[in-house]
């Protein structure tokens, strides 16, 4: 392990339970656990798994005018949300690309906002330099985050506060979980029912511990996170999106609520709100779409994407034999002519072209519990 990586709180109990780790995010972190990719990625959708996201980053902006000021970096609705509710949202730049997906929750006294670990350090400093003068941006540097995810997640983690049942999908509280005082949410990664649990560092392992004596849960690393929000047809930063993509381009124009595009009575206001706009009304060049192959070779992120003729239309940018579903699954971007439903197209693999049809997602359905 190189010794310039950061390690989470949970980092020896990782490698007391046996982890293989590897360098994530610029984190020592567990790729798997003695029992496999496989078996961990069953698991979490029959039972529940627990995942260290530690590495994501935390932050906390308080004022009275935090909703405002996040709402002109995001082109999301900020400003309406709910109490104790829970939103996804992008950074964007000028050319409307993304420079990150974020969640924010409505607290009574601040944001509550994760970003993801790659990001963390640029964003906050997007932060602190385009609306530290309108609110404060408070990052949590302290904090942990567990995310305890699958069928039976509710049913471990009610043990230690019975309560937290009554939350639904994207809203979340303050709980105390068999003494340890914690921020949760009913949300995740993995298209499964679940909860995303902000815990201080100094009390993660014994929080970690409680858990895991549960009989439902078993301890999952990123291999398992990976293929399961694969599945889910959800983006990963870096790979499906980047500053390069779109919203429009990527099909997350269900994160943009009406009151924030044109016509809408905060429209635009965000970087790059010209090109989404304009996107949103006569579409986008590319697109992002869910694949599905019929054969067994699994088809990985870079694989080009062409037609009937051999021409280049697009590119895989996240593939897996997808465990649940049993045949590989990929997100990728065709060009718009290429992007309905139920169109064949070809990846090459290994200089062979393996077919491939364009399929909605998610590949497998989601577990989330609305009420």
């Amino acid at each position: 392990m190189s010794a310039d990586l950061l390690k989470t709180p949970l980092h020896a109990l990782h490698i007391e339970l046996g982890a293989k780790m590897v360098p994530f995010g610029g984190y020592d972190m567990p790729v798997q656990y003695p029992a496999g990719v496989m078996a961990e990625h069953k698991h979490t959708r029959a039972a529940a798994g627990l995942f260290d996201v530690s590495h994501m980053g935390q932050v906390l902006l308080k004022g009275a005018n935090a909703a405002a000021a996040l709402e002109s970096l995001v082109p999301v609705d900020v400003i309406d949300l709910d109490l104790f509710k829970q939103r996804y949202a992008l950074f964007t730049n000028e050319a409307g690309g993304i420079l990150d997906d974020l969640m924010i929750a409505r607290r009574p006294d601040d944001l509550f906002v994760v970003v993801n670990a790659g990001c963390k350090v640029q964003d906050i400093a997007h932060m602190q330099a385009k609306i530290g003068g309108q609110c404060e941006v408070i990052p949590l540097p302290e904090q942990a985050l567990l995310a305890l995810q699958g069928p039976q997640a509710v049913t471990a983690l009610a043990r230690l506060n019975p309560e937290v049942a009554k939350l639904t999908f994207m809203t979340g509280g303050f709980f105390n979980l068999d003494g340890i005082d914690t921020f949760l949410t009913r949300s995740g990664y993995t298209g499964e029912d679940g909860f995303e649990i902000s815990v201080r560092g100094d009390q993660a392992e014994a929080l970690a511990r409680k858990l895991l004596a549960q009989p439902e849960v078993k301890p999952i690393g990123l291999g398992a996170r990976d293929s399961l929000r694969l599945e889910a047809g959800l983006c990963l930063y870096g790979h499906d999106i980047n500053t390069e993509i779109t919203p429009v381009e990527a099909s997350l124009t269900w994160a943009i609520q009406k009151v924030r595009r044109a016509g809408g009575a905060r429209a635009g206001g965000y970087p790059g709100a010209a090109v989404v706009d304009q996107q949103l009304a006569e579409g986008a060049a590319k697109k992002r779409v869910g694949l599905v192959s019929s054969e067994r070779m699994p088809v990985r992120e870079g694989a080009k994407l062409v037609d009937e003729a051999g021409v280049e239309i697009g590119v895989v940018t996240s593939g897996t034999l997808g465990p649940t579903v049993g045949k590989p699954v990929a997100l990728g971007y065709l060009a718009k002519s290429h992007s309905a439903l139920g169109t064949q197209v070809y990846a090459i693999v290994r200089d062979k072209r393996t077919p491939m049809t364009v399929s909605n997602t998610p590949f497998t359905p989601n577990g989330y519990y609305r009420g």
